[in-house]
């Protein structure tokens, strides 16, 4: 059991690793280019306000660089001045660098800064009053903190295309993966083996997760294109994929409800009509198509009208007095109205064009 969670954490390791490895080489580039022209071709001697305020500043994610670079520049320039005029006012020692870094943290926190902003100005504040105790230097130490802002701000615009991938790529793994619970939940109505529904159960309860990387995979691509703005013409696809993620929540929400019932019947050896094992497999193909569709960037409106005749045809499902088929039939409509949510449809209309369903049918 250790072995296998030290190499589930392990894997974990190694994807995270591979999605943050565009970022970790773009600042160690940024950061000897920052380096490069604040040296050699400006000329100043051991700059490395300027690769610190490039890394700083781009970070290992794409969300508010541009910010991050104003707030890092400024957060330097004014620990930088503080540290340097009263280094040279009081000198240096321990209540001087406590004195120094409260008004330069007073400083950023009046001008309304963030985190990042109010870190920098004391960091800085203590570099040059212990460290680089040189008035005549203060200009060369802003300038360099500017060089590197100017470095990280034209890095921040070169992203890669992965990241306006993923969103796309992640609805489509959510959207399989409500397939495979589909068809998964008809073999278990057809055979009534309670264990193997129970590990379905199981397997759906582990979808939150699915959820949470959509989201962070769209909040990853809606920060690509505030960063760059050679990405503009990516907005519309990357915006509907983020859309989406709240009908794909109710719709994996629907599923689980969905094979929650079906291991109960199962257990209780409740029986549920063979038809609705037919309908849950067709239903899954329709959902398949759509998985695909969203995975080749295209919007799955295509697949709406197979959506609404299946939506028809749920109301004409042979009815029975047992709670879990009533139940499995309830959380199927649903499904299927999250679906057309999915697929672009406004999700009352989408509610509205399923019909009632009646005992007289």
């Amino acid at each position: 059991m250790a072995f296998t969670r030290s190499r589930t954490s392990l894997r974990a390791r190694l994807a995270r690793l591979r999605s943050k490895g565009w970022q970790i080489g773009q600042c160690a580039i940024a950061a000897g280019v920052a380096w490069f022209v604040a040296a050699d071709l400006i000329g100043h001697d051991t700059p490395f306000f300027a690769p610190i305020a490039a890394v700083v500043s781009l970070g290992t994610s794409y969300g508010q660089r541009l910010r991050r670079v104003a707030e890092v520049t400024l957060g330097v320039a004014i620990g930088v001045f503080l540290g340097d005029a009263l280094t040279h006012l009081l000198g240096s020692g321990g209540w001087q660098i406590a004195l120094i870094v409260s008004l330069a943290m007073v400083s950023a926190l009046l001008l309304d800064a963030g985190a990042i902003f109010v870190t920098q100005a004391a960091v800085q504040a203590i570099v040059v009053s212990t460290l680089l105790p040189d008035p005549g230097k203060a200009f060369l130490r802003w300038s360099d903190a500017l060089i590197g802002g100017a470095v990280a701000l034209v890095a921040a615009t070169v992203v890669p295309r992965a990241p306006l991938r993923r969103p796309r790529e992640q609805v489509s793994v959510v959207i399989r993966k409500i397939s495979a619970l589909l068809r998964a939940s008809a073999d278990r109505i057809e055979d009534g083996d309670a264990e193997r529904a129970l590990s379905t159960l199981a397997e759906a309860r582990r979808t939150d997760a699915l959820i949470a990387e959509l989201q962070a995979a769209s909040d990853e691509g809606l920060s690509v294109l505030a960063s760059s703005p050679f990405r503009y013409r990516h907005k519309g696809g990357v915006r509907r994929m983020a859309e989406l993620v709240e009908p794909l929540d109710f719709a994996l929400r629907n599923t689980r409800v969905l094979a929650r019932r079906v291991a109960v019947a199962c257990h209780r050896r409740e029986p549920i009509p063979a038809g609705y094992a037919v309908f849950l497999r067709d239903l899954a193909d329709v959902t398949d198509g759509m998985a695909a569709e969203l995975k080749a960037d295209r919007m799955a409106s295509g697949l709406r009208d197979p959506l609404l005749a299946m939506g028809q045809a749920s109301s004409t499902l042979e009815r029975t007095p047992m709670l879990s088929a009533e139940v499995v039939l309830a959380s199927v409509r649903s499904l299927i109205a999250d679906l057309l949510a999915v697929s672009g449809m406004d999700p009352l209309e989408a509610t509205d064009a399923i019909p009632p369903i009646g005992w007289d049918q």
